[in-house]
């Protein structure tokens, strides 16, 4: 009477949800040999609930086997279907894929039944997750269940259905009805209407679909509402996927302690279930954050641990590169990711980063295409966040075009949209850019009153490099430098091949001729009164006082790199592009067509070559006035309108 006292128990822990109790028990019972298939089923569903996969996945094997040597195919095939949903959640294909086969075959020859609406669900996430099939498939499949559902009175299934659709729904970009669609399966779980795993697994389906379309606060009281549903129902599994979620919706609203606390939290029972997928964009959320509070090296970190977990760390990696200096890196690394990205949400998150790392090369064609295409998915997902990128980005680009009043009306905007979301840190970032805005067309005190609100904000933050740089571009405008129009000549190199060479060479020896490049470019731009804007990764960005100054500078460098190669056997091959015209200081930076020109003429110059437009030339007085020219010719550059014409700079000596 023993055992079935103790498996009584067992079953009233399991109603109860006291899952380690009955864990324990069932255990006890099954190392003795008395565990016949629905209990194995149990013992399964303990375990999982236990944060015990391994064990969780031998007992329902085993079930499984116990089902067939019954002669019972229909429960046999829907414990085939719950392993294969474990296996949907670790992204083991080949796993997931032949227990769903063997749920096939068994059910090939059985009357329809909810068995069968739970293969429809698998083969929906073999469409949704693994891309199984078409939409029209998936359209298919979720019908199916649904109606499956429905006839047979699984509720279940029915919450599932509903969920399908919605999504289904979101990609059609009816973002309101899909929606409203997913809170309606949402509701059962909160309901009591569901099972918990299936409770579970409609809230992580709920707050996921959410965060795709940009509604975090959608997420937000859905992803409250979980926790506190998994904590009533002592969850283990799934509070790891809703703790990532939940770390994202506190690092957007600035709560970035408790945010990272939220994400190493959830990290734990992520890696005991092997969700790496999950896992990942835990790692990520935790570079996102640290990547906010300065702290570089840590947000690298971060981001390659979710990069070997299989998570491309995007935009975060990106940005990193920029708060490196590394212009180049970045830019490639966001053109890499949005070539991948098919979807528009996707696509909405990548472009703001493209477009600042496009800025910070001047290259204002390639930002005006991302925000225009980032505008068009703004249109279409109507969400606050997806507006505020939309306006900051645009807001940014119109500031490099040197429409200032343009750009100020679009970050004023920003500010707005993303205060309205309760995003403390993105509103900073906005109000920096709308400084520069105002700074650009002449208004200086309100280009310091934002500048103060967004060092505030910072401070508050605990975004120390941010705050930093905010108190900088407030000094400068102190210095009475900034917001000015000014006359410079704009000198722009780059190494020629530098990809290639990095793969010839190594990182390390890459690493030595890097430094070497630096340091030698610097010096010459020094010596010829010169002074650096920005480094690009491979390349520099300095403006001179006159372009005799700078022609010189140019020819220096070229000279030092033919001197370098003679003694040393290699040396880097670098163009450089000049260019003098009118733009705006705006404290670490310049911003206006001029500065645009100079960078394309740059990007037009061949290794070795100094190329210049035959404006600057012309303007060259005193001794340097006798540069030589050669190939003088119209060119078309990006981005402007009118036909250019430039020269190249002879620089060898002769004989």
């Amino acid at each position: 009477m023993a055992e079935i006292a103790t498996l009584e128990r067992a079953h009233q822990a399991m109603d109860r949800h006291a899952w380690v109790q009955a864990f324990e028990d069932l255990l006890a019972l099954d190392a003795e040999g008395d565990l016949g298939a629905a209990d194995l089923e149990l013992l399964g569903e303990a375990a999982w609930w236990s944060a015990q996969p391994k064990e969780s996945v031998d007992a329902f094997e085993r079930a499984y086997a116990a089902h067939i040597e019954e002669a019972n195919p229909c429960r046999a095939a829907y414990v085939a279907l719950r392993l294969a949903n474990d296996y949907v959640e670790t992204r083991d294909l080949a796993l997931w894929n032949g227990w769903v086969r063997r749920a096939t075959t068994l059910l090939e020859a059985e009357p329809e039944g909810v068995e069968h609406g739970y293969l429809e669900l698998e083969r929906f996430r073999g469409v949704a997750l693994f891309g199984r099939g078409t939409f029209e498939d998936a359209r298919r499949h979720a019908d199916a269940v649904l109606d499956i559902g429905t006839r047979f009175g699984d509720r279940d299934l029915q919450a599932y259905g509903v969920a399908f659709q919605g999504w289904l729904l979101l990609n059609q970009a009816r973002i309101q009805e899909g929606l409203s669609m997913v809170d309606e399966a949402a509701v059962s779980a909160i309901a009591g209407e569901l099972t918990p795993y299936a409770a579970g697994g409609i809230y992580c389906f709920t707050i996921g679909a959410c965060r795709t379309v940009a509604d975090y606060r959608r997420a937000g009281e859905w992803t409250e509402a979980a926790m506190r549903w998994c904590e009533r129902q002592s969850v283990s599994g799934f509070p790891g996927v809703c703790g990532v979620h939940r770390a994202e919706i506190l690092r957007l609203r600035g709560a970035f302690g408790d945010a990272e606390a939220e994400a190493r939290g959830a990290l734990e029972s992520l890696m005991t279930f092997g969700m790496l997928r999950s896992a990942a964009w835990g790692h990520n959320e935790i570079g996102e954050i640290r990547l906010r509070l300065g702290d570089l090296d840590g947000a690298e970190e971060s981001f390659e641990r979710a990069h070997q977990l299989g998570l491309d760390p995007q935009p975060g990696l990106a940005r990193l590169h920029l708060a490196r200096g590394n212009v180049d890196a970045a830019r490639a690394s966001i053109a890499t990711a949005l070539a991948e990205a098919e979807d528009s949400p996707t696509r909405a998150r990548l472009l703001p980063t493209r477009v600042e790392a496009a800025l910070a090369s001047h290259n204002v064609v390639d930002a005006r295409e991302a925000a225009d295409e980032l505008s068009r998915i703004a249109q279409v997902i109507d969400m606050p966040l997806f507006h505020a990128l939309e306006h900051q980005a645009l807001g940014a680009t119109l500031t490099f075009e040197g429409d200032a009043a343009g750009a100020i009306t679009e970050l004023r905007s920003a500010v707005r949209h993303w205060n309205e979301i309760d995003a403390p840190f993105e509103a900073g970032e906005a109000r920096r850019w709308l400084a520069a805005a105002y700074r650009a067309g002449g208004d200086e005190a309100a280009a310091l009153l934002e500048l103060r609100a967004a060092k505030a904000a910072f401070e508050h933050l605990g975004a120390v490099a941010d705050a930093a740089r905010c108190e900088l571009m407030i000094q400068a405008g102190a210095d009475g430098d900034v917001g000015r129009r000014v006359v410079k000549t704009f000198l722009f190199t780059d190494i020629v091949g530098s990809t290639n060479l990095l793969e010839t060479i190594g990182d390390e020896a890459w690493r030595a001729v890097l430094r070497w490049h630096d340091e030698a470019l610097r010096t010459a731009i020094g010596s010829n009164r010169g002074q650096v804007v920005r480094t690009t990764g491979d390349g520099f960005f300095a403006t001179f006082d006159d372009a005799g100054a700078a022609a010189a500078c140019a020819i220096a460098i070229q000279r030092r790199l033919v001197e370098h190669r003679r003694r040393h056997g290699f040396a880097p091959q670098v163009r450089i592009g000049l260019h003098a015209a009118e733009a705006t200081a705006i404290a670490d930076d310049y911003v206006g067509l001029g500065v645009h020109e100079a960078a394309r003429v740059g990007a037009l110059a061949e290794g070795g070559e100094i190329l210049a437009t035959v404006s600057t030339i012309a303007t060259v007085s005193g001794d340097a006035a006798a540069l030589e020219v050669v190939n003088e010719r119209e060119v078309s550059l990006k981005g402007i309108a009118q036909p250019v014409r430039v020269a190249s700079i002879a620089w060898r000596d002769q004989g």
